[in-house]
């Protein structure tokens, strides 16, 4: 439900646990997450966007 989106007191409604068990649950949750992934798995891929900058004023 977390990583849908979903607020740790929204969590709290849908399952009438404590909001502060629900945090607990995360961060168990986190720890057991690898740090990140080995070096030579990481893709050499990049992602670029446009970007156009005007200065002064446009000339008709």
């Amino acid at each position: 439900m977390y990583c849908n989106g979903m607020g740790f007191r929204q969590i709290e409604r849908c399952t009438d646990v404590s909001h502060n068990s629900v945090i607990k649950w995360v961060k168990d949750a986190a720890k057991q997450l690898p740090e990140h992934p080995p070096i030579e798995t990481i893709p050499d891929v990049g992602e670029l966007d446009e970007l156009q900058t005007f200065v002064g004023s446009k000339k008709t």
